[in-house]
């Protein structure tokens, strides 16, 4: 096993060997095919360093991989908003290379604020191309590490492809600008079907919908509406509905009350930085975000860091735990990846004196 260091210094958290980790379900319900064959028995990754500390941690996770002897080659962009190293041609080249693999590792694509002619960031471009509607984030106590609440276990589900990340605004007139939020009745029900889909077959007992109806009676109703729709197809699992400034407070409080939370886009960005926080903080929670087609594995809470580039201080806990999530994604079908069989047999082979499978 490969033991790293939480930002206390514990070794408690670990990095299971691959065949030793509890099974994925998310990714066998939204890939429906195999990846194009690989004659040298490996996989390939499409894989986007990002800005602040991300390269750093990138580089942890290819000293594991290449330690473990893991049969993964990374096909590596550098994609940045914030380096003079992002174009129209850079994104499609990793967009390509994306949708080749199916499958890629991400850090943090640090946005700027100024507005320089494009609303929609890269990283909202990257959702959007791939149509990356569903993000998880799995909030899990590490064991030997106390927080104020231990032994937490539960599951942030977040629609990333509209509501306020829209990028639709302008200024109606000189002080005033509008700024829509998009929510759409087919999305929220893709949504929460992959919240109970999630819930079922990972054997949760209930999914909590978070919204803002009471106010935004049209927009969070719609969202809502969807919810309770979907839930009525799932009579075994418990259905409840919260106000999102009362689910921060709940939170905080009492944790424990909470399973698998299904939001839309800003509020699931902001509880999955709370949330990090239960645990330890962005260091710490792996993420990770499915199209029906795609998968990509980042960091549960996006932070990039940028005080702690160079100095060596930068917990890599989470974007490890994210790369183990990925490898089991890899797996054959029914273990919940997309291997073909002559891909699972071929890496057998040639890793069989590993110690990882």
């Amino acid at each position: 096993m490969i033991s790293f260091l939480t930002p206390q210094g514990l070794s408690g958290a670990r990095l299971q060997p691959l065949c030793a980790r509890s099974l994925s379900v998310t990714s066998s319900q939204n890939v429906s095919e195999s990846p194009p064959a690989r004659a040298d028995s490996t996989f390939k990754v499409t894989m986007v360093p990002g800005d602040g500390v991300g390269p750093e941690l990138m580089t942890a996770v290819k000293e594991v991989f290449k330690a473990a002897d893991v049969p993964v080659e990374f096909e590596e962009f550098h994609l940045s908003e914030v380096q003079n190293m992002a174009s129209e041609e850079k994104l499609e080249e990793v967009l390509s290379s994306m949708k080749n693999n199916r499958v890629a590792i991400k850090g943090k694509i640090h946005t700027p604020m100024e507005y320089k002619g494009e609303l929609a960031s890269y990283e909202m471009r990257l959702r959007r191309k791939l149509d990356l509607f569903a993000n998880v984030v799995h909030v899990n106590s590490l064991p030997g590490y106390s927080t104020r609440h231990n032994n937490l276990d539960l599951v942030i589900i977040r629609e990333q492809t509209e509501g306020e990340y829209s990028s639709l605004e302008h200024e109606s007139v000189s002080g005033v600008v509008e700024c829509l939020k998009i929510i759409t009745r087919e999305k929220s029900r893709r949504i929460a079907k992959f919240a109970f889909d999630y819930a079922t077959k990972k054997g949760r007992s209930k999914v909590t919908a978070v919204h803002k109806a009471n106010i935004m009676k049209l927009g969070d109703g719609l969202f809502l509406q969807s919810c309770a729709e979907l839930a009525e197809l799932y009579p075994k699992i418990k259905y409840e509905t919260i106000i999102i400034d009362n689910c921060c407070m709940q939170l905080v409080q009492n944790p424990y009350q909470f399973d698998v939370l299904v939001m839309p886009n800003l509020y699931g960005n902001i509880i999955d930085n709370l949330a990090a926080g239960l645990v330890g903080g962005a260091g710490v929670v792996p993420g990770e975000s499915y199209s029906a087609e795609y998968a990509v594995f980042e960091t549960g809470a996006r932070h990039p860091f940028a005080q702690a580039v160079g100095r060596n201080i930068a917990n890599p806990t989470a974007m490890l735990l994210s790369a183990s999530n990925m490898l089991r994604h890899l797996k054959t079908r029914d273990l919940g990846g997309y291997s073909t069989t002559g891909d699972f047999v071929r890496a057998v082979n040639v890793q069989k004196s590993s110690n990882y499978c």
